[in-house]
């Protein structure tokens, strides 16, 4: 039986990076999209490409600076598209690596789970065979992201669905609104059902 390949996805604060942690510790193989993406920002096809694009301010010296290039690019939706397209077809494939070097040891890990906070909105759901939307209450992520800049999260947060649309097109559907044991015992039923044929 294949290892299955599994987004992991849901709203500002409800908890994606505590579950991806979680399914690490329940034997998953883990991969977070934004870390990917944060490893592009260094490799030098993708920082000349950014700098062509728009410019020197983007940059701290000869990295990019990731505040500077996200409040650009999220300003402006033509600047916002080039940078998906230059960026998402290179996760997706630095994710298919993944999933072969992951899914080829030995034993296999009951998953290979991908966190991709916009799975969705990329139609990227396909290729995945199954997609895990975490939730919370609204309250509870508003106090999580309460110390974080919230002009920068509130542009993001518009480009994203709701997380109820997240979840109605989810394959599976984790609350997050208690303690990380329960959070825990959740993700642990879902990979015992991706198991099941």
């Amino acid at each position: 039986m294949a290892v299955p390949l599994v987004g992991l996805t849901g709203g500002l604060g409800a908890g994606k990076s505590t579950a991806l942690a979680e399914l690490a510790s329940l034997g998953a193989a883990v991969l977070s999209a934004d870390a990917v993406v944060h490893e592009l920002y260094g490799e030098k096809a993708v920082a000349d490409a950014v700098r062509a694009r728009f410019g020197d301010e983007v940059f701290d010296g000869v990295e990019i600076d990731r505040r500077a290039l996200g409040e650009r690019a999220f300003a402006n939706e033509d600047d916002r598209h080039w940078l998906e397209a230059l960026l998402w077809p290179l996760v997706a494939q630095r994710t298919a690596e993944f999933y072969e070097q992951a899914s080829a040891s030995v034993p296999p890990p009951p998953a290979v789970v991908v966190e991709a906070p916009l799975l969705f909105e990329a139609g990227a759901e396909s290729r995945f065979a199954a997609t895990v939307a975490v939730v919370a209450d609204d309250g509870l992520r508003a106090q999580r992201i309460a110390g974080r800049d919230q002009a920068a999260l509130a542009r993001r947060d518009a480009l994203q669905l709701p997380q109820q649309e997240k979840a109605r097109r989810a394959t599976h559907v984790v609350a997050n609104d208690g303690t990380v044991a329960e959070l825990r015992g959740r993700l642990a039923e879902v990979l015992a059902a991706l198991r099941r044929p």
